[in-house]
């Protein structure tokens, strides 16, 4: 009684006044209250800030508004945990003073959302960031503006601007909660800035820390305080031997800023994250946890519960990926366009982080799985790169990715099962996820999704004024096989204004998005729609309506087959209404010809060009579609009428190159290809024209083959620098004519006036590689490599990860056989076979193409 009539904050400031989360002696993090070590899992997420906050109000959004929304979704995946940097430059002034602004209002909002959700947080309250990405930067107030980066780490007027700002930081009571920073039970830990890069001594970057670390201590916050260890690594000792109680750390292992999605198997990337480092951590005894991670520029959903295997196998105890999409600027992803997701946007992407955060918290810290490839299946996780598939089956809970053949662990103590497609126990032809939680016997909550469909490369360069996605209100037929609610159930609409009703015939039944009760016939068991479901309400339900105002066609060109080979084509068309009829028109005829497509699933549809059809020469073809009886539109001009008609005059079809069986497969050609190959930067890299019209060579002349930040696994240094290119799909167009092929091809010659070394290796579909090395002279010629002379070499991880101290070469259990059918990808490496007597000179090399012969 006591409790229910004092204030809400008295209650939160005494039951907040014990340390909630310390470091023990062998450098774990564990509650206080029980000792069992911190686990957590979730997203970076920045609606209070920079350009998400001012999109927003570009937008007109209401920012609040949003956070429920969103914040909402966090709890639906099963996210416990929230990390940012908080935009200092925005909530500043040069001296550091705390500045009380809309900024940092919207801040204390988000704070006591996820606190109502039973969400954590690591806050870091310094970005050192201007705060325009994507956008240019604004003038800001703060101290970050005033000093940039690198004299916020060694001005000592920006040091002492820093120390205050961070006692001001840790002292300020947010007015939602009552709660000083500090003092907030949910913020169990502080990182002090984001990704500082010291370039002074050992002491000057110890020194620092420990100034910050007195400052935050000198508010009485007894809250672990984590320092970033992953930059200017080589200051490891430095780090902690300071006062901190851990180090954060990173992950990108795609890389970033591709500009458009990355293909072929990335699983081999995220096999270990290694840190060379991690006897001075363990000596320090100090804890890990994860800030940042993410599988940038990678569309699909099997990375990230792989990720956080090898997380745990490295002994860290949370993370959250970067970032969650606002759902508001989901359909243009604008804010970071190498990161894309939301749950509403990017259903089987969310559906794996809510895997990932059953990864975190069910798999030991330090578990080792073994390597590659014999670790995609662990514990009660699967990993599937063939399928695009995430799966985890457990006695209570089955979540999926993508359609999955699986039989669950123990259906009678299922609780929850969320997906997208198909199992065996949910038969759903609608793009969105779908949430099913037992509510009692033969009751349970069914929350569905609306469609998702992406119109356009989500990764490239985008804009508020570009979609990239839209969102679809459909009705879609559901089957069930869930025994606990047998054959005949009642389906009852329960989120607010939704009227729908369905009804159900032997399992089946079509349902819209929504919030619905179902139960099984003879249960008297009554729901209210207000009535409590864990820390939401049962009625609860979020998703943007339908923006699907106008057509929306995606079509993917071949640019090259082999005469007299059938033509799969695919299209995707989404619109206000389902299209009467979409056909491939075939140009080049007197009676055009035209072919019907088909409805795959959801707004796919396919069609098959004849083999007898495909003849060598340049194959043009359109695709029309019928909107009505009376109304066609013809692409890829994307105007009404068909080709066939007198005045359709904006001819402009789809063209494919057929070529004889004889001709070479082209696998690389620098003048279309060059600007999508995967490397890292270096400053001497450009592309030429050549002297000849329509070719261009690409260039790379490294200075230094010396990979400074990773060694081998034995501790040797590593001269090597490679790239590569997909060709995954020109492997496909060509299929029925690659095992007549007998030689690599490459045109090209050496630069530096002298020989050059250079590895060409393919890599299949598994991660193993295959190559041979040529040498390459100053004159510009053909250089032949027969396929039958390769051998296994090594595999390297490429895109290059961030942090660059990861792996260099794939370490992995494959035993494979060649098989040019399973090529993915051509992997170029200068260093393989160069003398230890020339290894440190200049090399290069000119590529003007590569091709199979």
């Amino acid at each position: 009684m006591i409790c229910l009539l004092m204030p809400a904050n008295v209650i939160a400031q005494n039951t907040s006044s014990k340390k909630n989360v310390y470091v023990d002696e062998n450098g774990v993090m564990r509650w206080e209250k029980n000792q069992e070590e911190v686990k957590g899992f979730g997203v970076n997420y920045t609606v209070p800030f920079a350009h998400a906050y001012r999109s927003a109000k570009q937008l007109k959004i209401d920012p609040k508004e949003a956070i429920d929304n969103d914040v909402y979704h966090f709890s639906r995946l099963g996210f416990d945990l929230y990390r940012i940097h908080v935009w200092d430059t925005e909530v500043s002034d040069t001296l550091g003073n705390l500045i009380d602004n809309e900024h940092l209002k919207l801040f204390d909002y988000l704070l006591k959302k996820l606190n109502e959700k039973g969400i954590n947080y690591v806050i870091t309250p310094i970005a050192f960031w201007g705060n325009g990405w994507p956008e240019h930067d604004e003038y800001t107030p703060g101290f970050s503006h005033k000093y940039g980066k690198d004299k916020c780490l060694t001005n000592p007027d920006a040091i002492k601007a820093q120390e205050n700002y961070l006692y001001q930081f840790l002292n300020h009571v947010n007015p939602y909660t009552g709660l000083a920073y500090k003092n907030d039970p949910n913020l169990i830990a502080f990182e002090i800035s984001n990704e500082p890069q010291h370039h002074g001594t050992e002491k000057e970057a110890t020194d620092y820390i420990n100034r910050m670390v007195a400052s935050m201590r000198k508010t009485n916050c007894e809250k672990p305080i984590f320092y970033n260890v992953s930059h200017s690594v080589h200051l490891a000792d430095a780090y902690f031997k300071s006062d901190i109680q851990g180090g954060t750390f990173q992950w990108y292992p795609t890389g970033l800023t591709y500009q458009k999605e990355l293909a072929g198997n990335l699983l081999p990337n995220v096999d270990n994250y290694n840190i060379p480092f991690e006897p001075i951590i363990k000596g320090s005894k100090k804890a890990k946890i994860v800030y940042e991670f993410d599988a940038a520029d990678v569309g699909k959903s099997y990375m990230y519960p792989a990720m956080a295997r090898s997380f745990r196998k490295a002994g860290i105890q949370i993370g959250t990926q970067f970032a969650y999409d606002p759902t508001y600027l989901a359909y243009a992803n604008t804010e970071y366009n190498t990161h894309y997701m939301n749950l509403v946007y990017t259903p089987q992407k969310a559906l794996s982080l809510m895997i990932t955060s059953e990864v975190f918290h069910k798999i030991p810290m330090n578990k080792d799985f073994g390597k590659y490839p014999d670790n995609s299946t662990f514990d009660d996780f699967r990993v599937d790169y063939i399928n695009d598939l995430a799966e985890y089956n457990s006695d209570n809970k089955f979540i999926y990715t993508n359609n999955t053949n699986s039989i669950p662990k123990n259906e009678k103590k299922l609780k929850q099962i969320t997906g997208f497609g198909n199992s065996a126990l949910v038969k759903y032809t609608g793009l969105g996820a779908y949430f099913f939680d037992k509510i009692d016997t033969g009751v349970w909550r069914l929350e569905v999704l609306p469609d998702a469909i992406w119109v356009d490369d989500p990764f490239g360069r985008n804009s508020l004024k570009k979609t990239v996605a839209v969102i679809k209100w459909e009705t879609h037929n559901m089957i069930l096989s869930i025994k606990d609610l047998g054959t005949d159930f009642t389906i009852e609409a329960i989120n607010d204004n939704n009227e729908y009703t369905t009804t159900v015939t032997n399992n089946s039944f079509n349902i819209r998005p929504g919030t619905y009760i179902l139960t099984k016939k003879g249960n008297s068991k009554k729901l209210l729609a207000n009535n409590a479901f864990g820390v939401n309400k049962l009625k609860d339900f979020y998703a943007p309506k339908t923006t699907v105002t106008k057509p929306w066609l995606k079509h993917t060109t071949i640019n090259e087959i082999t005469e007299n080979t059938a033509v799969v084509l695919n299209v995707q068309y989404v619109a206000p209404e389902k299209p009467k009829q979409i056909q491939i028109v075939l140009g080049g005829n007197t009676k055009p010809v035209a072919i019907d497509m088909v409805n795959t699933h959801g707004y796919n549809y396919s069609g098959t060009i004849p083999s007898e059809n495909v003849n060598q020469g340049v194959l043009t073809y359109n695709i029309v579609v019928k909107t009505d009886e009376k109304t066609f539109v013809t692409y890829p001009e994307n105007e009404e009428g068909k080709p066939s008609d007198w005045d359709f005059y904006k001819s402009n079809p789809y063209k494919i190159r057929v070529v004889s069986k004889e001709n070479p497969v082209q696998l690389f050609n620098a003048q279309e290809d060059a600007a999508f190959l995967v490397r890292e930067w270096v400053n001497t890299i450009k592309t030429l024209p050549t002297k000849n019209a329509n070719e261009s060579e690409y260039q790379v002349n490294v200075e230094n083959l010396l990979q400074k930040e990773v060694k081998t696994l034995e501790g040797e240094n590593i001269y090597n620098y490679s790239f590569k290119h997909f060709i995954k799909d020109k492997i496909i167009q060509n299929e029925a004519n690659l095992h007549s092929k007998k030689n690599i091809v490459f045109k090209g010659k050496s630069l530096n006036d002298k020989v050059c070394k250079l590895e060409i290796a393919l890599v299949m579909k598994d991660g193993s590689a295959f190559g041979g090395i040529i040498n390459i002279n100053p004159k510009t010629d053909e250089y032949v490599l027969p396929i039958k002379d390769l051998k296994k070499v090594k595999t390297v991880s490429l895109p290059r990860p961030y942090p660059s101290f990861l792996p260099y070469y794939l370490d992995h259990n494959l035993n494979s056989d060649f098989n040019i059918a399973a090529v993915e990808s051509v992997q170029f490496s200068i260093g393989p076979g160069i003398s230890k007597n020339e290894i440190n000179s200049k090399h290069g090399i000119s590529i003007i193409s590569i091709k199979l012969e």
